[in-house]
């Protein structure tokens, strides 16, 4: 929206500016920070007084939870959820469609989430919605951002699938692109989601792979850095580094209440939309292999759901005393501070690895 003002300008005042990305990207940061920390004492009060008995605590999960953490408000992603939108709108180009896409992922899982953290609260029940209706209706979601995104890419990459690291190679998955890209998007929301089980174990990982993406959008929206590095050359996604950073002031203003011992929970309503989020932007960027290495952690918490199933159903045995991992963990003795900051320095590690495949051609 602020975006205009640099029409203003007679590029030698302030309003030249706003022409640039980095510096709207810089504004979207410290007004979805500054929001955070304004708003978020209001809504977790507001939350904790709608919800009563707050989030419902799994019976069969680490002894611990149902001591400290009964009776603490979900659906904080509320607060990062409203922090990201208000800032997107106003430092973003309103007329890019990447970031409206990224936008529409984000408040539509955000929709399901919130749906599914309400079912909770109201039934006191860990259910929520059937997890069959929040995949139907995922992928519809990601159905249409990835014809959507399809359609905002040039002609020579549309459809194709871009390999790290091999430089130039491209795979034509041409009409497969999209049931590529609906994967991971959900995918990428659902392993989040996963995430999501201790005071400040995904807001954190989510922040450093936003981050990364950030570095990467901005990089494949620009011919001279495209050329340096030998990668794709994807035009207008430069923008979604305004959406990152407002993520990441908003994640930051929510982690500060979210911290140990939280006094929110993120909830479906924001593990959901940022995951989805993380998915729309590497679709958007071509860089969709890449998310399983920036966002490796996620993976590996999806993974070890995936494998106690499916060895549970075949053998009637465990291969993790719990699962998610992070949960495993636990019931193992470490502290959950250790679980959490350990599993941060793993994001970091990825998160370098990651982007090192934009230089490794």
């Amino acid at each position: 929206m602020l975006y205009f003002l640099s029409e203003l300008s007679d590029g030698g005042d302030i309003f030249n500016l706003f022409r640039y990305i980095t510096f709207r990207a810089g504004g979207a940061f410290l007004t979805a920070l500054v929001f955070g920390f304004i708003f978020g004492r209001p809504l977790i009060n507001f939350l904790r007084r709608k919800q009563k008995k707050g989030q419902p605590i799994r019976a069969d999960g680490p002894e611990g939870h149902i001591l400290t953490k009964a009776g603490t408000p979900t659906m904080g992603g509320l607060l990062i959820l409203s922090a990201l939108l208000l800032s997107t709108l106003l430092w973003a180009r309103l007329d890019n469609g990447f970031v409206w896409l990224v936008l529409f992922v984000t408040a539509a899982f955000g929709v399901i989430g919130f749906a599914d953290d309400y079912s909770k609260v109201t039934k006191q029940d860990v259910a929520g919605l059937s997890s069959r209706l929040r995949l139907v209706i995922g992928f519809l979601i990601a159905l249409i951002a990835s014809v959507w995104a399809m359609w905002l890419h040039p002609e020579a990459l549309a459809g194709y699938l871009a390999l790290p690291v091999f430089k130039d190679t491209l795979i034509n998955l041409s009409v497969l692109f999209v049931p590529f890209a609906m994967i991971v998007i959900v995918g990428a929301a659902n392993a989040v989601n996963m995430t999501d089980g201790l005071d400040g174990l995904a807001i954190m990982p989510v922040m450093i792979a936003g981050g990364s993406f950030g570095i990467i959008a901005y990089v494949v929206g620009r011919t001279d850095f495209t050329e340096y590095l030998d990668v794709h050359y994807v035009p207008g996604t430069g923008e979604i580094a305004v959406f990152i950073a407002a993520l990441i002031g908003g994640g930051l203003g929510f982690l500060w209440y979210n911290a140990p011992p939280a006094a929110v929970f993120m909830g479906d309503t924001g593990s959901l939309a940022l995951g989805g989020a993380l998915g729309a932007i590497a679709v958007a960027t071509k860089h969709e292999i890449v998310l399983a290495i920036i966002g490796g952690l996620f993976v590996v918490e999806a993974l070890s759901v995936i494998i106690q199933v499916l060895y549970y159903k075949r053998t009637k045995k465990r291969i993790f005393l719990m699962a998610p991992i992070h949960h495993h963990f636990e019931k193992m003795g470490w502290p959950e501070s250790q679980i959490v900051i350990r599993f941060w320095i793993i994001s970091v590690i990825l998160a370098l690895v990651g982007l090192a495949t934009l230089k490794l051609r």
